[in-house]
């Protein structure tokens, strides 16, 4: 397993997909959202992955938003043959994922690492079957959550639209004791709102767990990358609104982040 201090950090745009009909034809496409709701077209999701890249971005996140079960999604596998065969970045992918066969599907498709959140709240021991299976890098725990009335920040899953009573600490633990290699954190009262991210919650799990953290949920301008490395203390940044509707590309900021000496890569 990588760990934290031998990583430089890492710009990851975010691709929300949702399965749109065009004619009889039911096609991918590339949407932003505001927490997690109003779900806004982009475009084609393969076109503007072959952008990023050519922008230099790190990775790539690809989430079926709608949550079809993946193994039989062949428009999302599809998506992630194509997006495989046409750009070279490291793909994770989630969205439907609930077996350890829907690992061997994606990771067979084309997918280097796999995103769970729903299914890892369900059944807890599949973090640990994949992680034993397929390593603990192939394994990423997302974590959605939002902020309670008594001012917790808990859990939450079916599009944050509930909460489960975990806080965001004790299962970013658990998970990783688990074998979870990544986690990726998002506030989803921050979603598409271009305020920032929770640095604060990125922090304490920063400094809670010995795997890399993905920081995502409001970014909004160069800086707020920065604060996400920085305050956050993040490996990754995941963006989507940002990339897709601001004047604004993967290469422009790693540039302000460089400007910040943060370690980032600077080239191909």
């Amino acid at each position: 397993m990588q760990y934290k201090s031998m990583l430089k950090k890492r710009i990851i745009p975010k691709l929300l997909i949702k399965h749109r009909p065009m004619g009889r034809i039911i096609r991918p496409v590339l949407v932003t959202t505001r927490s997690f709701n109003e779900p806004r077209d982009v475009g084609d999701p393969v076109s503007q992955a072959k952008i990023y890249e050519a922008q230099l971005a790190d990775e790539l996140i690809v989430l079926n938003i709608d949550g079809n079960p993946i193994g039989s999604d062949t428009v999302m596998l599809g998506l992630i043959e194509r997006l495989a065969s046409e750009t070279f970045m490291p793909l994770c992918v989630g969205g439907g994922v609930r077996t350890l066969q829907d690992f061997d599907t994606l990771l067979n498709t084309g997918a280097d690492k796999i995103s769970i959140n729903a299914a890892a709240l369900a059944s807890p021991d599949l973090i640990n079957s994949a992680a034993q299976r397929y390593g603990s890098q192939c394994v990423v725990v997302s974590i959605d959550f939002r902020k309670s009335s008594n001012g917790e920040y808990l859990v939450a899953y079916d599009r944050a639209e509930r909460t489960t009573g975990r806080t965001v600490l004790a299962w970013a633990r658990e998970a990783v004791e688990r074998g979870a290699g990544e986690l990726l954190l998002c506030d989803a009262d921050r979603d598409g709102m271009g305020t920032g991210m929770n640095c604060e919650v990125g922090h304490i799990i920063a400094n809670a767990v010995r795997v890399p953290t993905i920081l995502s949920g409001g970014c909004g301008r160069a800086e707020h990358f920065v604060e996400g490395f920085t305050t956050g203390g993040a490996e990754g940044v995941a963006a989507g609104t940002f990339f897709a509707f601001r004047d604004q590309n993967p290469m422009q900021a790693r540039a302000h982040i460089r400007n910040a000496n943060i370690p980032i890569r600077m080239e191909v």
